[in-house]
């Protein structure tokens, strides 16, 4: 059984059983179940998500040097798509602010001067990837490869990306050109620019900043995009304010976009890049459908979601959409407006189509500043100082992992910024897991507690010649050396005459680390030093009784829990 038939069975209370293992059932699972009473909620919910959906939409288009036009297909097709698949109730899938940097990059990175043709075959054989990749990922069940990163690398990583989105678009907010380089170059750019700013596209970028900004704090469901938008057109519509060279999107074509076929040739060199913002597309969507799942929801299945988006992708490609996923804030907008099912979605994608159809000359009179505006207010909520001062109050070696992704990818850069982050994490891991930590215990006094040895509980009972030890973790050839370089000073200091070691919180033992065990038990019995073992796991134990220690330390040496190895050391 594949890992998407597996991940259906197991899925939504209610879904039929599908005969011949069909990869998709002909009919949605929560469309067979859909309720009547849906129905107008999820009609509001999708009109009102869609007017932030497709505003932030034909900006994000821009992040990625690519024209307004890709932002609507964007909202079109991938949404009807993971609306048929997904199961996220809830989720609004079209592009965001870290796919968008990310797709330019990609774009930039393999041709940064080619044709539009060139650049349409390019981007339909990147968002193909990035969905092949997705439902590769969903069959074999990969979806926990969005764990490997870690919350606060991600975080850093967000950081890092909305950074730069704002300071790619502060040229655009006030009318300036600059020649694009590392982020470093790029800064100094701008503000040597600021000179040369053009008053009147300011004064709209002031204007439409303003804006968003008092809706996001006063009225924060109402849809401050589209407002912004609606006052941006209306200005070039009814005051020609381009004429005082306010630069607009101009032509935007009406109707459908034509198939587009990507470029075989680009697979190799694309893939790399695929791979990350499919990485990004699963980890934003998932993280997003979590975060707003209802209690009444059925709860996310982490392989049908990749394969869904893997299929929005790969539909998406073919129609012009550039890479897409789950966003956060558009999927809060449509939770808050009381959708109820994958139809809300379904009724975006059909407003972004009818706007495709019908109100395209009127998107082409929009300020190039008012789409600054909109990704610069959205880009920003990327940064997030107060998380962290959390992750800093908590533990300092993650704050600096923090740093660590952000700054790799201002420096570095985007795509660089995903291997950063992924390597960051893994040594973050590698780290945690080789350095286990060893606690010296003490005994609540009056209780059969024993507690790590603090400066907040001076109280607490030692006893001399007897050393209590806990050690937690998974004990394996790589902090085997670790651990007993932290144990012998501790043994050495308290003059001990028995070491007893709580492996209560050891949940595995691994073979190298078992004989190092083994050995130390044996030079400590060589130095007149008795060791006993406390609180053995089943598999732990089994272990033990199996190896040479095992059979050194006898079921004597192994006892129950610490209060049992205190009274046989005051009894001996």
């Amino acid at each position: 059984m594949s890992g998407f038939d597996a991940d259906r069975q197991a899925g939504v209370r209610g879904s039929p059983r599908h005969a011949r293992g069909r990869v998709l059932p002909l009919v949605p699972e929560w469309l067979a179940a859909y309720q009547k009473a849906w129905l107008r909620p999820d009609i509001i919910a999708g009109m009102t998500a869609a007017a932030v959906v497709i505003p932030k939409a034909l900006a994000y288009a821009t992040v990625a040097g690519l024209t307004v036009q890709v932002g609507l297909y964007t909202s079109f097709v991938p949404m009807l798509l993971y609306a048929l698949f997904g199961t996220s109730r809830t989720l609004s899938t079209s592009t965001t602010t870290t796919l968008a940097i990310l797709t330019g990059a990609a774009l930039g990175e393999l041709s940064p001067a080619a044709d539009p043709a060139s650049l349409v075959a390019t981007l339909a054989t990147l968002a193909l990837l990035v969905g092949a990749i997705l439902v590769v990922a969903g069959l074999f069940r990969l979806g926990f490869v969005a764990n490997f990163i870690s919350e606060p690398v991600l975080i850093g990583f967000k950081a890092g990306i909305g950074a730069v989105i704002v300071l790619d678009q502060i040229p655009k907010l006030i009318g300036t050109h600059i020649e694009k380089g590392s982020f470093p170059h790029n800064l100094l750019a701008t503000i040597q620019s600021i000179p040369h700013a053009s008053l009147p596209t300011v004064a709209v970028g002031a204007a439409m900043l303003v804006i968003l900004l008092t809706m996001e704090r006063f009225i924060p469901r109402a849809p401050a995009p589209l407002v912004a938008v609606a006052v941006g057109i209306g200005a070039v519509r009814l005051f020609g304010i381009d004429r005082f060279g306010v630069s607009i999107v101009g032509v935007v074509p009406t109707g459908l976009p034509s198939v587009t076929l990507p470029d075989w040739h680009l697979l190799a060199q694309l893939a790399p890049a695929a791979a990350g913002i499919a990485l990004m597309s699963f980890t934003e969507t998932i993280a997003a459908g979590r975060a707003f799942a209802r209690s009444d929801d059925p709860p996310a299945q982490a392989n049908r979601e990749l394969f869904a988006t893997g299929l929005a992708n790969i539909g998406g490609a073919f129609m012009g959409a550039m890479p897409a996923g789950g966003g956060t804030s558009q999927t809060a907008v449509n939770t808050h407006a009381g959708a109820r099912s994958q139809l809300a979605g379904m009724i975006t994608g059909l407003l972004a189509l009818g706007t495709i159809l019908f109100l395209a000359p009127f998107i082409g009179s929009m300020p190039h500043a008012t789409l600054a505006a909109v990704v610069i207010v959205y880009s920003v909520g990327l940064i997030k100082p107060k998380e962290f001062r959390k992750i800093l109050a908590v533990r300092r070696t993650e704050f600096i992992w923090a740093l660590v992704a952000m700054f790799g990818v201002m420096l570095l850069g985007t795509l660089q910024g995903i291997v950063v982050a992924i390597v960051v994490s893994l040594l973050a891991l590698a780290h945690q897991v080789a350095d286990p930590p060893v606690h010296v215990l003490g005994r609540k006094p009056g209780t059969n507690v024993f507690r790590p040895l603090s400066a907040e509980n001076p109280a607490d009972e030692t006893f001399p010649g007897l050393l209590l030890l806990r050690v937690e973790g998974r004990l394996f050839f790589a902090n085997a050396d670790r651990v007993a370089q932290k144990i012998l000073p501790l043994v050495s200091e308290a003059q001990a005459k028995v070491v007893v070691l709580d492996l209560g919180g050891v949940f595995d033992l691994e073979y190298t680390a078992l004989k190092m065990l083994g050995e130390a038990e044996q030079r400590q019995r060589n130095m007149g030093i008795s060791m006993w073992l406390v609180d053995l796991t089943p598999g732990v134990l089994a272990m033990v009784r199996r190896s040479p220690l095992g059979q050194a330390l006898g079921e004597e040496r192994m006892l129950f829990n610490l209060e049992q190895a205190v009274a046989r050391y005051h009894g001996s």
